[in-house]
């Protein structure tokens, strides 16, 4: 009795410790969300913004295809102690968390933030010197404003949040949960439960798993990453509502083909990398509306507020629901489950068709009017 006693202390232990530093990952990762997004945003050209915010959301996948095959090398049975293999592993993410403190040293403030605060002089340099790196690289029109307009320097709080989504942009608030939630429930109830259905269904060994996740990190760099140009020139909603709604439907057929018992690892690991190929450009489209939909003053907050509240319904359901699923072995609950995923990808697709915004090659002023601006008298 003793020793169970101390056995489930112990356990208990690590579950708190592991839980208190997935708590500080996740508010680090959503900091970084709002930050990086943001910038992009507010520092990039009208018509390379939606490429560029794809791009750069989409190489989260690098990291996870360096993740899967450190993993794969730190894992492999008899090179290293099983307790320090997966240490390793984690720490991984760590030494990439530190490089990114010193490329914050290259990134410029935004101009726009900093006249809100009222440092003129500041950002008139910052954006000489944008200017100045550029040139050659954009048209002289595009280093013009596309938008005159006269703010005044102010302060922002949660009330103002609450004022703008709900009475200035509900409908644009209700899109943007729409494309979080379908989202993060569709990538937390896959990739965060494809090792158990590798090794419950197809008998893949633990230390092999990262060799099936590189090709599907792979697929999902590469998705943003081609088809983020269209998001710019074919447009925003268009594209949107076709890789939400391509998702879903291979998402559906990946479900079918799944209980009629028709995969194996290989070919099951084929399908994840064509569904998320457009599945991972919605996930990242997602975060381009949230961030360029909403005025300047709010834009970071927005992007936290959606990112939470998609995590929160879609990123904790999901994989409790697949754990669930996946516990009873039975290919037709799991087939639901992944049903379930492809009707809210769809659901998406049509929310976006009717409440989508045409933000392509526009100024953010004339997307969203900033809270601070002044009406000329």
């Amino acid at each position: 009795m003793y020793v169970l006693a101390t056995a489930a202390t112990a356990l208990s232990t690590d579950f708190a410790t592991f839980a208190l530093f997935r708590f500080l990952t996740g508010a680090g990762i959503g900091g970084e969300y709002s930050a990086i997004n943001s910038a992009i945003q507010e520092l990039i050209p009208p018509r390379y913004r939606g490429r560029t915010d794809l791009g750069v959301n989409g190489s989260f996948w690098l990291g996870a295809a360096l993740g899967a095959v450190g993993s794969t090398l730190l894992l492999q049975p008899g090179r290293l102690p099983p307790d320090i293999g997966w240490r390793l592993a984690f720490g991984l993410g760590a030494v990439l968390g530190v490089a990114i403190l010193f490329l914050r040293r290259y990134l410029p403030e935004s101009p726009r933030w900093l006249l809100l605060h009222g440092r003129e002089k500041e950002a008139e340099r910052i954006a000489a010197a944008v200017e100045c790196d550029v040139r050659g690289y954009v048209t002289a029109s595009e280093l013009l404003p596309q938008l005159r307009l006269r703010i005044r320097a102010r302060t922002v709080s949660f009330v103002d949040l609450g004022i703008t989504l709900f009475r200035r942009y509900p409908r644009r608030a209700v899109l943007g949960l729409v494309l979080m939630t379908a989202q993060a429930f569709c990538y937390n109830a896959i990739f965060f439960t494809y090792a158990l259905v590798l090794d419950r269904f197809y008998a893949v060994q633990p230390e092999d798993v990262g060799l099936y996740l590189l090709p599907f990190a792979v697929s999902n760099f590469l998705g943003p990453l081609v088809l983020g140009r269209y998001f710019d020139t074919w447009g925003r909603r268009q594209m949107i509502g076709t890789t939400y709604a391509l998702s879903g439907l291979l998402l559906g057929l990946t479900a079918i083909l799944f209980v009629a018992g028709m995969l194996t690892a290989a070919t099951q690991t084929l399908a994840w990398t064509l569904v998320f190929f457009f599945a991972s450009a919605a996930a990242s489209s997602a975060y381009l509306v949230v961030s360029e939909s909403f005025p300047l003053e709010v834009r970071a907050l927005s992007i936290a507020f959606f990112y939470a509240l998609g995590t929160a319904i879609g990123g904790v359901g999901a994989p409790w629901l697949f754990g669930v699923l996946i516990g009873s072995g039975d290919p037709v609950a799991i087939a639901w489950g992944y049903a379930l995923g492809a009707v809210l990808m769809l659901t998406a697709a049509a929310v976006t068709s009717r409440l989508g915004v045409a933000a392509e090659r526009k100024s953010l002023e004339e997307v969203a009017r900033p809270l601070s601006s002044v009406d000329a008298e």
